[in-house]
């Protein structure tokens, strides 16, 4: 249920939501800005930077360790190949020089020994990272923390914050910009159970974060303290993002100004041009308006209306359209069809009352040769009247989708070889069907399958060259059956091409007729192969001038019926 109903407001209602808008909102959240934006951005900013820098720290601190240990390990691995303490005492000062940083690496037997210079080393202010060897030994490294301190802290050179990593027992081993005093109230602050491997912000300022990470490999604590300075300096820059926010308002009230005199303009120009393309007579057009929440309620409504008006005229029009062109179709099948019968009913009609006559005539004596070719001459043109009729009833099953076909398994160089037999070939050309004897059974109706290959010879036979062949082939590509029609004929564009499967459509038009068809032929054999589950294409090359492509599927093997 909705309990609030958008309305579209008046003209003069929406100024005055205008001017709300782009005045008085734009002022009121600028003052507000004036009196927030600095804390927040500033304290926003100086806790996610603290939090950066801490962890910079601490990454640099983990790939050093990482790099020493794993150098260790590998000094470690090669000592163990290298007998003898003076010939393992070289190999450790060589490596060492080659180390940068590294003042030296020597084998301590002991933990006590390890301890005592750990301590050396720390009073030193140096660094000792080391490793136990597999014989109770330690290999240990002594680094130079002044060196590491300047590598350390070397991108972070202009940063005024303070940085303080220290051991976890508290002893301070590296500063950036180190001050005694704020140390030790940086460590006044600190939480009594600091967290492990994470950055924790602490403090008792909002607007000076304190950020410490504490690790124990290494045993270190990084502390990064943001001084008062940092804090002010970026107030004051804040202070400029406010001034910059101010100015931004009242561009802003120009803008929506502008831009509310801009969509009224367009609206009502959308408007005109609706009405007079509608006074030329082009019903489709619609009145698109750029709709947001400052178009009128009145420019709105006239604009729903006139599309509806002008979406029912469409309508009436389109109707009267698909009327005009059904009725062109129905007139163009009727012409058709009188044509077809009176060119293909005629001739066989009339030379079965011509031969009929002469057969019934008593005046003369017909011997038995004559009589014999004129009942071969009936029963053909009586065939031909048959497969014509047989033709014309089989188009509103097509077109119907009503067509019956008895889908078995196939074996085609059988139904070729009956195709070829019942083949009208008069001229005597040449029929060459390359299907191997072995080719893969098809799913198909076998009489159906005869109708279609007899239909598309007979048609290379007609319209091919004198003297030349006809060639049907046959291939298994992508798990189907490919078979191919072909003859040498002259080039079909491409045009006339798309349309050989319409009904009562020739190469030959009815002014230039020179072989007998309806043009239903093609129309037959498609839906034929289309109600086999298949499918039929035409092309028409200099290589070859007409070739039709049929596409059955193959049987498997396990279901092939054929023996």
């Amino acid at each position: 249920m909705r309990f609030f109903k958008f309305k579209r407001l008046k003209i003069v209602e929406q100024i005055a939501v205008v001017v709300c808008f782009a005045v008085i909102i734009p002022l009121s959240v600028s003052g507000f800005i004036i009196n927030n934006v600095n804390q927040q951005a500033v304290r926003f900013q100086l806790r996610e930077s603290a939090v950066l820098i801490a962890n910079m720290v601490s990454d640099e601190i983990d790939f050093f360790s990482n790099t020493i240990n794993t150098s260790l390990e590998q000094i470690e691995f090669s000592l163990r190949y290298i007998k003898g303490d003076k010939a393992r005492r070289q190999y450790l000062d060589s490596v060492a020089k080659s180390f940068e940083n590294c003042e030296k690496i020597e084998i301590v037997k002991t933990t006590k020994e390890l301890l005592e210079l750990h301590e050396a080393n720390k009073r030193n202010q140096k660094a000792t990272i080391s490793i136990s060897l597999t014989n109770g030994e330690f290999l240990v490294a002594t680094y130079s923390l002044e060196d590491l301190r300047d590598e350390l802290f070397q991108s972070l050179k202009d940063d005024e914050r303070q940085i303080y990593v220290m051991m976890n027992d508290g002893a301070l081993i590296a500063a950036h910009n180190y001050t005694d005093e704020l140390f030790k109230e940086t460590l006044a602050l600190m939480p009594k159970n600091p967290k492990v491997d994470e950055p924790v912000i602490f403090g008792d300022v909002k607007n000076q974060p304190i950020v410490y990470v504490k690790k124990n490999n290494p045993p270190i604590t990084i502390i990064v303290n943001t001084t008062e300075n940092i804090t002010n300096r970026m107030i004051n820059a804040n202070r400029a993002k406010i001034v910059l926010s101010i100015l931004f308002a009242t561009i802003f009230i120009i803008f929506i100004v502008a831009l509310y005199t801009y969509y009224l303009y367009i609206n009502i120009r959308q408007l005109f041009k609706g009405i007079i393309a509608i006074s030329k007579g082009n019903y489709e057009r619609q009145i698109r308006l750029l709709t947001t929440a400052f178009t009128p309620h009145e420019i709105v409504f006239l604009a729903f209306e006139f599309n509806r008006m002008a979406g029912e005229i469409h309508k009436s029009y389109i109707k009267l359209k698909q009327n005009n062109i059904e009725l062109k179709q129905l007139n163009e099948f009727r012409s058709n069809l009188i044509d077809t019968v009176s060119h293909e009913l005629r001739t066989p009609l009339t030379s079965i009352q011509g031969y009929t006559s002469r057969l019934m005539r008593q005046d003369i004596k017909i011997d038995e040769e004559t009589k014999q070719k004129s009942l071969r001459i009936i029963k053909e043109q009586s065939e031909r009247l048959k497969r014509l009729i047989e033709d014309l009833l089989t188009i509103p099953d097509i077109e119907g989708m009503r067509l019956r076909t008895n889908v078995e398994s196939v074996w085609l160089p059988e139904v070729m070889e009956t195709a070829k037999l019942l083949v009208k070939n008069k001229d005597n050309k040449e029929i060459i069907i390359d299907i191997d004897e072995n080719f893969p059974n098809v799913y198909g109706d076998k009489n159906r399958l005869e109708q279609v290959f007899v239909n598309l010879i007979e048609n290379a036979v007609k319209y091919a060259y004198p003297d030349s062949k006809i060639l049907v082939e046959g291939k298994v590509e992508d798990d189907v059956a490919r078979i191919f029609v072909k003859n040498d004929c002259e080039v079909i564009p491409k045009k006339k091409l798309g349309m050989l499967f319409e009904k009562f459509i020739r190469l030959d038009d009815n002014t230039t007729r020179t072989t007998r068809g309806t043009g239903l032929g093609l129309f037959i054999v498609k839906g034929l192969i289309e109600a086999m589950d298949g499918c039929i294409t035409l092309s028409s090359t200099k290589e070859c001038g007409f070739c039709v492509e049929v596409t059955l599927k193959l049987v498997p093997v396990n279901k092939d019926l054929h023996v």
